[in-house]
């Protein structure tokens, strides 16, 4: 059953796995629709994301827009499910605290009623900082439901956790969220 998907990317290292998320998501039938931050096109190109969804791509909350319809709403509106991965420490604090500055942001405050998952990929001191864990915890609560780091070497070259979940993992988690509609 094809179910409309927004992805989106931050600045992580990890971006570069999105792509296989996106391709992965595309080929199993779903329409995926990518949101990706500044930070997360400094990673990953755009062109690579649109290639592999055929969709557009959105980046800019301020890109000219369709004038029979406000894009974040759209996009909001038609969701059944919405992905993170990678999920930034930057995109963690906004979501917790409920800033709307770009139009990855803007799209999950709109968006109602479907399954939210994130992915957090950072460096273990990052995902262990007090704050960050307090904003998981707050996004929890709200119901976003999130997708464990794994421990590994990271490309800082530390040892823990704070590595994006496997891409078989993310897939599976998004399988089950659609499935139960949670």
């Amino acid at each position: 059953m094809k179910k409309n998907i927004i992805l989106g990317v931050t600045g992580s290292i990890a971006a570069y796995k999105a792509a296989d998320i996106a391709n992965t998501l595309t080929k199993e039938g779903h329409s995926v629709h990518v949101i990706m931050t500044k930070a997360g096109m400094e990673f990953i190109t755009p062109l690579t994301m649109q290639t592999l969804t055929k969709n557009k791509v959105h980046t800019d909350q301020f890109a000219p827009y369709v004038p029979s319809e406000v894009e974040h709403i759209s996009l909001a509106q038609k969701a059944d499910l919405f992905l993170v991965a990678p999920a930034s420490a930057d995109f963690i604090a906004k979501a917790a605290a409920g800033i709307a500055d770009d139009m990855l942001t803007t799209v999950l405050l709109a968006t109602r009623n479907v399954p939210i998952l994130v992915a957090p990929a950072m460096n273990t001191a990052m995902y262990e900082n007090p704050i960050t864990q307090r904003n998981i915890r707050t996004l929890s609560e709200f119901g976003v439901k999130m997708i464990e780091p794994r421990e590994a070497l990271l490309a800082c070259g530390d040892l823990g956790k704070g590595a994006l979940a496997d891409t078989e993992d993310i897939i599976s988690a998004v399988q089950k969220a659609l499935c139960k509609g949670i």
